[in-house]
């Protein structure tokens, strides 16, 4: 790892996160199977929302679209629950997720473009998505997609980042993502 992905992770911890990393984009974990969870619509996303499959391409469209490039800033955060039930929590933790992926984002994103940012769960730069009225997506730069939807097995990517993918009872464990120095994938 070189001085400039030390900066990364740095900047990363300085923003919020409990953990960060950095890994080559051949090391990630993909699963297309992990597709059938996002069919499943548990989070009442799927085909609802622009940066949600099947709207972000197929998975192996987003694999090859990751595949592009070198490079993955790998961060989590880490919330405390009151215990596993703290539904007000998790989602406490989420916004403070979001908040620190956009301290991050603010922070990288003149040093490392282009990049693709993935997060946990979709795309709420919206409160409603354009995808529900059938109109374009009104900021298609910003849309965030998960790591899942990129079928990215974040808990065996966690170990590969020397992190934990649950870090103890009553916590929620958030995982984000910038994807950076871009080339063009070989056919």
């Amino acid at each position: 790892m070189n001085e400039f992905d030390n900066q990364l992770i740095s900047t990363c911890l300085d923003s919020g996160a409990y953990r960060a990393a950095v890994i080559e984009t051949d090391r990630i974990p993909f699963d297309e199977s992990l597709r059938a969870y996002c069919e499943a619509n548990a989070c009442g996303s799927y085909n609802k929302n622009y940066a949600c499959p099947p709207c972000v391409g197929s998975p192996q469209e987003v694999i090859h679209k990751a595949k592009q490039y070198k490079k993955a800033l790998v961060f989590q955060t880490v919330t405390e629950l009151e215990d596993s039930f703290d539904l007000e929590g998790m989602a406490r933790g989420q916004k403070f997720h979001e908040e620190t992926a956009k301290k991050i984002y603010g922070a990288v994103s003149g040093q490392i473009a282009p990049f693709l940012q993935l997060t946990a769960g979709g795309c709420t730069i919206c409160p409603v998505c354009a995808k529900a009225e059938e109109k374009p997506c009104r900021f298609p730069q910003l849309a965030v997609s998960s790591l899942e939807a990129y079928c990215m097995n974040v808990s065996t990517l966690a170990p590969l980042c020397g992190m934990k993918y649950i870090n103890g009872a009553n916590t929620v464990t958030y995982f984000g993502m910038f994807l950076y120095d871009f080339q063009e994938a070989a056919e």
